[in-house]
């Protein structure tokens, strides 16, 4: 049975977190997790005992004939690892009661906590449908008792009467506390559908997404509400008295968020949905019966709702939608392709981990490695300590890596083939000898899949690397560096490397004169290939240009030059069919005169016509020194890491959204220590931001949440 739990599970995209902190573990930040599916779709083979499906006004529901153990569950099995509830959530309930059916007092569900060992020692037994029933007291004083240890079981609980909505909880010192939501007149015989938030302070009731209903408590929903052992019960408490008469659609237990955005405002807000069970959508579920029950017959069925069915060949061309992600999906012989869906929305961001490096950071590089899924390699100034490459997993990122490094500089992952590579910006020599100038190497490491492990692969002569850029032309391989310096000049040669297929090794293809190199972009354009450096310095001032190459014939050649003011890096991005690229201004240095950090920094856009880049925005940044574009779903993101503003580091580094005609604008402020890169990435549905900090030896990953 547990194995089965285990594979619903997955079925339902119910997402748990895997808490690693002490046994006193909260279960917030996940997906919604539907409690009605859980009950009714365990087995799709057979019916769910104690629970019909019936039809009303054309709209189907569950009716309980019994609290039987089927609808109910441990709360271990939804909540995994967490011992307490949630200390903010959404209940979500759409549901159809008659008054004249409706008994005084009813439970939509409850927790409720087990039975103590001293009740069962005293001669109790546990009948099937969860009951304690003594063996020899059956007067009125022992059906007292019983019923009111029953109440004290419970340990959260919604409840419905004929003019009131009752949310009831264990609350400070273990004593039953009680909101009551008046005026929700429910019982009328008409569909509903009830959001009620809880977060701190703030407790509202909305019903079919109307003006909500607010309980100012006297004290905040507890933070200690302890479900360890306890269970669930869908349509009851477990007991035949306050069994739910009325019909059932959806209840959904959404932890760490407001679910009132995601169902309001609606076209048809009494049957508003978030996740209903494919058993009691209104489209019939080729299958089953108007009961529940399975049908004999085997009709084709061309759309399939609810959790992700298999995709093969024998269903090509099945269209499956998901009312949870509100997506629509066709089935093309292997996998599922998007035909229509939903997109997230950025909500807030919230801080995930904080990561102790071993010294300050300069750059992370965020890639895939097959079969190790993701990791980041991380830049580390220490030569002592070296870098490090870092692999994610639920917990965040873990230790994987070490490296020898010389004062690294940056990162960069590439593949030749079905090869990993990564390649690392030294920008010092060799300690150990006095020709540092004649030593210093960056170097190249190649993914080991028998050792699991990168290892040196090749070393290439730089000097004071800041960058390297990879990229592919006509199915050939190359690699940029950055030379930032040699000694006091910073006028000198940056060099880009070619793959050679017969030597296998990176060979010098051409040269190309930078001043103060700190950054290579690469991006195409139609047939066109380009390559843009960020000029930091020319050894007087960082007003001089920094320059856009275009590929011709097999060699880069200047296609235009931007007057930058100690550009550190350069970022490319699409938004529909325009072109852009955003500039870091890191300061204003001109002699001996004194700097200015707070500067802007620019967005260029590619005019098609004039093929040109053109100015469209300036943003003011503080010594800026890198931006990460990134979308989600339809909305378009730029992050800038801010860095000193000549007086302090920390500062906030700031989150712009897309808003067309006026650009990006200003949407959340993210304080940041020393911010030296920002990365962007996802992992199983989520999206993430991490940054490094030069000036402490931290990283910090921070959830990007979304309706």
């Amino acid at each position: 049975m547990s194995s089965l739990i285990f594979v619903q599970l997955l079925l339902l995209g119910l997402r748990v977190i895997d808490f690693t902190t002490d046994a006193q573990t909260c279960c917030t930040d996940v997906v919604p997790l539907d409690l009605l599916s859980f009950v009714l779709e365990r087995d799709a083979s057979k019916p769910v005992p104690g629970a019909d499906v019936r039809e009303a006004g054309g709209v189907r529901g569950v009716q309980l004939s019994s609290p039987h153990t089927f609808m109910s569950f441990p709360s271990s099995q939804l909540l995994v690892n967490s011992n307490l509830f949630p200390k903010e959530f959404s209940i979500v309930v759409t549901l159809k009661v008659t008054r004249s059916a409706l008994k005084r007092n009813e439970y939509i569900f409850s927790i409720v906590e087990p039975k103590s060992v001293e009740r069962r020692s005293a001669g109790e037994d546990e009948d099937d449908e969860g009951d304690v029933v003594k063996r020899k007291e059956r007067g009125k004083n022992a059906s007292q008792k019983k019923s009111s240890e029953e109440h004290r079981r419970i340990v959260l609980g919604l409840r419905i009467s004929r003019k009131c909505l009752h949310f009831l909880f264990k609350g400070h010192g273990g004593a039953m506390e009680h909101w009551a939501f008046r005026g929700a007149r429910l019982a009328d015989d008409r569909w509903h559908t009830l959001v009620l938030a809880v977060g701190g302070q703030r407790v509202k009731l909305t019903v079919d997404c109307a003006s909500p209903v607010h309980v100012v408590p006297s004290r905040p929903f507890p933070l200690d509400v302890n479900i360890q052992g306890s269970r669930f019960h869908i349509g009851s408490r477990g007991r035949w008295k306050g069994l739910f008469s009325g019909l059932l659609r959806q209840l959904v237990l959404v932890p760490g968020s407001d679910a009132t955005h995601r169902l309001c405002p609606s076209s048809n807000p009494e049957l508003s949905d978030l996740s209903v069970p494919p058993l009691l959508l209104d489209r019939p579920v080729p299958g089953r019966e108007a009961d529940g029950r399975m049908a004999s017959h085997g009709a084709e069925q061309r759309v399939s709702v609810g959790p992700e069915p298999s995709c093969s060949e024998a269903l090509k061309g099945q269209l499956w939608f998901n009312p949870l992600r509100k997506g629509l999906y066709l089935c093309d012989g292997a996998a599922w392709i998007t035909v229509l869906q939903d997109h997230k929305r950025l909500d807030y961001v919230l801080e995930h981990q904080v990561l102790t490096t071993s010294s300050e950071t300069h750059d992370i590089e965020v890639f895939q490695v097959p079969g190790m899924g993701l990791m980041a390699a991380m830049a580390h100034q220490s030569t002592a300590s070296g870098s490090a490459v870092y692999q994610w997993s639920s917990a965040g990122f873990q230790l994987f890596q070490n490296f020898t490094t010389q004062k690294a500089l940056a990162w960069r992952h590439f593949t030749v083939g079905k090869k990993n590579f990564l390649v690392v910006s030294n920008s010092e020599g060799d300690k150990q000898t006095d020709k540092q100038a004649e030593t210093e190497a960056s170097v190249i490491y190649k993914w080991s899949r028998r050792r699991k492990q990168f290892v040196h692969f090749q070393s290439l002569r730089t000097r004071c690397a800041r960058d390297w850029e990879a990229f592919k032309i006509n199915q050939q391989t190359f690699l940029a560096v950055a030379n930032h310096r040699q000694g006091d000049n910073h006028t000198i040669e940056s060099v880009i490397y070619k793959w050679n297929r017969l030597t296998k090794s990176f060979e010098v293809h051409q040269r190309l004169l930078t001043s103060g190199a700190y950054d290579w972009e690469f991006f195409t354009v139609g047939p066109y290939h380009f390559l843009v450096v960020a000029n930091a310095f020319d050894g007087l001032t960082t007003f001089i240009d920094s320059v856009i190459y275009v590929w011709v014939n097999g060699s880069f050649m200047v296609f235009q030059t931007i007057k930058t003011f100690g550009a550190t890096d350069w970022e490319m991005f699409r938004i529909g069919n325009r072109v852009f690229l955003v500039v870091a201004n890191g300061n204003r240095l001109h002699g001996n005169g004194p700097s200015r950090y707070a500067i802007n920094s620019t967005i260029y856009e590619l005019d098609m016509i004039g093929q040109v880049f053109v100015r469209f925005q300036d943003i003011v940044t503080y010594s800026a020194v890198d931006w990460e574009f990134f979308s989600l779903g339809e909305e378009h993101f730029l992050v800038v890491a801010n860095s000193f503003n000549g007086e302090s580091y920390s500062l906030n580094s700031i989150l712009y959204r897309w808003q067309g005609y006026e650009g990006f604008v200003p949407v959340h402020w993210l304080p940041t220590i020393g911010c030296s890169d920002w990365e962007f990435f996802s992992s199983n549905g989520e999206s993430y931001l991490i940054y490094s900090s030069a000036k402490v030896p931290l990283s910090k990953v921070f959830k990007l949440k979304t309706y």
